[in-house]
This record gives C-alpha cells, sequence and structure tokens, in this order.
C-alpha cells in the first residue's frame, strides 16, 4: 500500500509539473482579449473585436499539419454544431468558434479547413508558423489551444484542447437542459 502511494504522488508531482511547463503566462483570464486581426483564406480580414461582438467566441489554435489538433477537430465540430444557435447568458448573438492557423502553406491549411468539415465562418492565418503574431499575442507555445472569450471581450479561460470548454459554455446556458428520468 505504502509503494502504491508512494508512486501515485510521484506521478502527480510529475504531471504537475509538466503541466506548469506549459501554462500560458502571456494571456490572464478576465483580462481583455488581444485583438487579432489577419487574413481568412479568401485575403479578407477578419477582426476579432467585430466576431466577439455580443457573442462568445472560442479561439482555437491549431495547424493543418498538428496531429492531435486534427484528431480533435471532430469534438470540436460536434460541440460547435451543438452550441452554435444556442442562447447564453449575456451574449445577445450566441457562440462561435474563431480558428487561428499556425500554417505556413495556404494550400494545406485550406484543404484542412474543408476536409475536417470546419464549417464555421471564421478561420485565420498569417501563415507564419511558429512565428505567427497571433501565437506570440496569445502566449502559444504547444498546439491545440484554445481561449475562450466572453461577449465583453474579456478572456473566460483558456484550455488546453478546445472541447475542454465545453463545461464553460454548459454553465453560461440562458436554458439549462432538463434532463428526465427516474433515478
Amino acid at each position: 500500500m505504502k509503494q502504491f502511494i508512494y508512486i501515485t504522488f510521484i506521478t502527480l508531482f510529475i504531471t504537475s509539473a509538466a503541466n506548469a511547463q506549459y501554462q500560458n503566462t502571456k494571456i490572464k483570464v478576465g483580462e481583455i482579449a488581444p485583438e487579432l486581426a489577419f487574413e481568412n483564406p479568401d485575403g479578407d480580414t477578419l477582426r476579432l473585436s467585430e466576431i466577439n461582438d455580443k457573442r462568445i467566441v472560442l479561439i482555437d489554435f491549431w495547424a493543418s499539419w498538428c496531429g492531435p489538433c486534427r484528431r480533435a477537430n471532430p469534438r470540436l465540430v460536434k460541440m460547435y454544431e451543438e452550441y452554435k444557435d444556442q442562447k447564453f447568458e449575456g451574449a445577445k448573438k450566441g457562440f462561435t468558434v474563431l480558428s487561428v492557423s499556425l500554417d505556413k502553406d495556404k494550400d494545406k491549411w485550406k484543404g484542412a479547413i474543408a476536409k475536417d468539415n470546419l464549417t464555421w465562418e471564421y478561420h485565420i492565418s498569417d501563415l507564419g508558423g511558429w512565428q505567427s503574431k497571433p501565437a506570440q499575442d496569445y502566449g502559444v507555445q504547444y498546439i491545440p489551444q484554445a481561449v475562450l472569450v466572453g461577449p465583453d471581450g474579456k478572456i473566460i479561460a483558456h484550455y488546453n484542447s478546445a472541447e475542454r470548454a465545453e463545461t464553460e459554455l454548459k454553465k453560461r446556458l440562458k436554458e439549462k437542459k432538463k434532463f428526465l428520468g427516474i433515478f
């Protein structure tokens, strides 16, 4: 039993230290989200401040070449489909996703959007890869990574993966879903 406790303690310590190494210290919960103004795949400039106008925005940092990102995309698509038309407290326009790509190749970026069925309309990149301005502004050291921004433009939370935002979205729903059943 002592050995089990010791191994558990060591595992928790190592996991905690590893997670601390990758903590995002550039952005802080409660602060105004840094502005993002970059081109979409069609060459038009999109701005976070315009997208965020009275809605909750999940900023998803990813890339076409990132295996974990691509494997997470189906779950993100499912979450988007479930919440895009929901009503949230303080958000007159609901919820959307802003995908920020760390790609360097525009064709691969566009191809991944189509292949992964990322149906939301907001996708941006400066095609700078790891040196991209959005990644620098948001302190992105790994991907996937996500930031949830409230309708007031303030950062609600940041996550190691976008689908972890679902818990917060559920909390902010105007009409909580009621579950019927026999317990």
